[in-house]
């Protein structure tokens, strides 16, 4: 007999594999890291599995794609392992962070919104309308040692007095300050900030734009994945103190 045949109305690795959409190889390989539970052994040492490996797989799945395959490994382990109140909120708790995510994603394109409508409405500031390091950083509420990391990074260019080196934000830094603020906000890595300054630079608000209203799209899509994992997940968690080899 080989390992692509059925028995006891369970499921051999590869037919596990096929109902999953994985390989054999990633199967072994998910159950090694702990994502599913260990598998029964047939007689001739050939491994056995059930409907419970199989909600499992399709939960990894999901939340591969919800978070990332590494955060949903830890997960899928937390969840057969924490007790019973505990896993529940792990899972609430993914969730919560992708509501924080879109939340914060929102409120970056609105203050871009805004940014980009002043820009276009006001009139040019004077020099007097410059404003200190102290000033920028109490005016954006944030410290003063981000400001210079911004700097640092060539996100954000204050003019410097020729005396004493003092910095002081004109209106091209203080709105790029206000940019960099509300994108970092929004959970974006300074690679895309940057990549937002230069349309902004360049006149190009709408690749600005575009780059926030993708990121709403791939956390709708993400949240999707979570939900479709949740059913799977809750079978787990109620699961979880069966015996972990057993065909169910």
């Amino acid at each position: 007999m080989n390992e692509t045949a059925e028995s006891g109305g369970g499921y051999t690795t590869s037919r596990l594999a096929a109902a999953a959409g994985y390989s054999v190889q990633q199967v072994r390989d998910l159950e090694q890291r702990g994502v599913i539970p260990p598998a029964s052994r047939q007689s001739n040492g050939y491994r056995l599995f059930g409907p419970a490996h199989l909600r499992a797989l399709r939960a990894y799945r999901q939340l591969a794609i919800a978070v990332d395959p590494v955060s949903a490994r830890r997960i899928m382990r937390e969840v057969r392992e924490l007790p019973h109140d505990e896993a529940i909120a792990s899972v609430v708790a993914l969730h919560v962070d992708l509501a924080r995510t879109r939340d914060q994603t929102i409120a970056a394109l609105r203050a871009l919104e805004t940014i980009v409508e002043e820009e276009r409405s006001a009139a040019p500031l004077s020099p007097g309308d410059a404003m200190s390091i102290t000033e920028l950083s109490a005016a954006l509420g944030v410290r003063s040692s981000a400001l210079r990391f911004w700097e640092h990074q060539g996100l954000v260019t204050p003019e410097r007095t020729l005396r004493h080196g003092v910095r002081s934000y004109p209106a091209v830094a203080i709105r790029d300050a206000r940019v960099v603020a509300a994108l970092r906000e929004g959970g974006y890595r300074i690679p895309a900030v940057h990549a937002v300054i230069a349309s902004l630079h360049a006149l190009e608000p709408d690749r600005a734009r575009q780059a926030l209203q993708g990121r709403l799209r791939a956390i709708a899509a993400r949240s999707d994945a979570l939900l479709r994992a949740g059913s799977a997940l809750a079978d787990v968690i109620a699961q979880k103190d069966n015996e972990p080899s057993s065909i169910q």
